[in-house]
């Protein structure tokens, strides 16, 4: 967002993530080294509390908001009351429909690459695969095959395929939904509990964790985990399958892999996905469109990114003009000349 409010004119300020102000405050140097001017863009490392004061202070004009949905409906309510422009990108629980003709291979490495990519943390994760019974056996197990060829270990190490999640709280956060997927009785294929990375034991690692038989009353299938964590539930057909997908609160991105171009079309006509994908796991467009998701995934009506960020960060004004001739005056001289000097 910093990039496009700057071009437009704005000075932006961002509080960043409690767990994670380094990155922020490193992008804030390398803002400076380019030859941001100072008082462009800032950082202000504080808790929700000194943050709830840009909700309401008069010199704030917009506000924009990523994190939870409890969280973005009090940023909305409030700053919007306050008359400022607001956005909120919220939650997720992204949804995957597998029907019967698609490649399984191809697909269950699209599946693992999208599912556990940065451990699970980004918004566009697909935490749910909606899997057509006759191939639904077939293609969790390849899922798990390559799961388990996956290497866990240190994030910055290039030969890792999995690194540890944000903080020693989010891991126990994460854990919990573990042990509550179990507790709904959802039958767990993979577990990713007690994974230890020699050298690194007290790293706060969760492996690759993967749920079957998945049904609607569990909440481990319909609230957002964020992390390594895959729920799989299982449909006769595919408007089951997209009945199920719509029913979900969230609306941030949908996906679909088939070979049908028809079921393509259908799907993307009638998903409430905001961001939809054919084949493509993290369906997240380019930066001249919007990152657009709906119903509990965002709150605001100009999305980030792509000409909605534009006219988020601009104000638009309208002239009318009228001009006029000057008027000519009543008496006219008139003078000749012959050409002589």
């Amino acid at each position: 967002m910093a990039p496009l409010a700057i071009v437009c004119g704005n000075a932006f300020i961002l509080k960043p993530a409690s767990t994670t102000p380094m990155t922020s405050l490193r992008f804030a140097e390398l803002y400076k080294e380019a030859g941001i001017p100072d008082g462009i863009f800032n950082i202000v490392p504080c808790s929700r509390n000194e943050a709830e004061l840009l909700l309401t202070h008069p010199d704030v004009n917009g506000i924009t908001f990523v994190g939870s949905t409890s969280v973005g409906q009090h940023v909305y309510s409030t700053a919007a009351a306050h008359g400022k422009r607001v956005q909120c990108l919220c939650e997720a629980k992204n949804h995957a429909l597998v029907l019967a003709d698609a490649p399984i291979t191809r697909t269950a490495a699209g599946i693992m690459n999208s599912s556990f990519g940065c451990a699970g943390e980004r918004c566009m994760a697909l935490p749910v695969v909606v899997a057509e019974e006759s191939i639904a056996d077939e293609l969790v197990a390849e899922i798990v095959r390559l799961c388990k060829q996956q290497k866990i270990g240190p994030a910055y190490d290039k030969t890792s395929n999995l690194g540890p999640v944000g903080s020693k709280g989010h891991q126990k956060f994460v854990l919990d939904w573990i042990e509550k997927g179990i507790e709904e009785g959802a039958q767990l294929v993979l577990d990713g509990r007690n994974v230890k990375v020699e050298g690194y034991e007290n790293g706060y690692y969760i492996g690759h964790t993967i749920f079957d038989h998945v049904t609607e009353d569990m909440t481990i299938g319909t609230r957002e985990v964020f992390g390594p964590v895959l729920c799989i539930k299982r449909v006769k057909n595919f408007e089951e399958g997209l009945e199920i997908m719509n029913r979900n609160p969230f609306a941030n991105g949908s996906v679909i892999f088939t070979q049908s171009g028809y079921y393509a079309r259908e799907f993307v006509s009638r998903t409430d996905g905001g961001m939809v994908g054919v084949n493509v796991g993290i369906p997240v467009p380019i930066g001249v469109f919007p990152f657009s998701g709906h119903k509990k995934s965002f709150f605001g009506d100009l999305h980030c990114h792509g000409k909605d960020a534009f006219r988020f960060y601009t104000e638009s004004k309208t002239v009318t003009m009228r001009w006029f001739d000057e008027e000519e005056k009543k008496n006219t001289s008139v003078s000749t000349w012959d050409g002589s000097l």
